[in-house]
C-alpha cells in the first residue's frame, strides 16, 4: 500500500509529489541511526532511519516519528548520543 505523508486520506496525489511505501514493521526496534527532513506541501517533515533488531543495514527503514514503535524512548537516546559526540569534541 501506498500513501503520501503529510495529507489527509483520500486527497490525489500530484505528480512532484514523493511517494511513501507504508511496510509493516520487521520487529523491535534497535536504534535510530539518523534524522532527515524532506518537504512534503510546502511543510517539512522529520523522518527517522530505523534499524531493526535482528536486521541487517539494508532492512533500514526511514520513518516518520509517530510510525516508530517506542519512538519516545529511542529519539530520546538519539538526541542524547548527539550530546555526547558534541561535548567530546569540544
Amino acid at each position: 500500500m501506498q500513501e503520501r505523508i503529510g495529507s489527509p486520506p483520500g486527497t490525489k496525489t500530484k505528480p512532484h509529489m514523493k511517494m511513501v511505501e507504508v511496510k509493516a514493521s520487521p520487529g523491535p526496534v534497535k536504534k535510530i541511526i539518523k534524522a532527515r527532513k524532506i518537504r512534503l506541501d510546502g511543510k517539512d517533515h522529520r523522518q527517522y532511519l530505523v534499524r531493526f533488531k535482528n536486521q541487517e543495514a539494508d532492512k533500514d527503514q526511514w520513518l516518520a516519528e509517530g510510525a516508530i514503535p517506542d519512538g519516545d524512548l529511542h529519539l530520546r537516546r538519539l538526541r542524547a548520543s548527539r550530546r555526547a559526540e558534541r561535548s567530546h569534541k569540544k
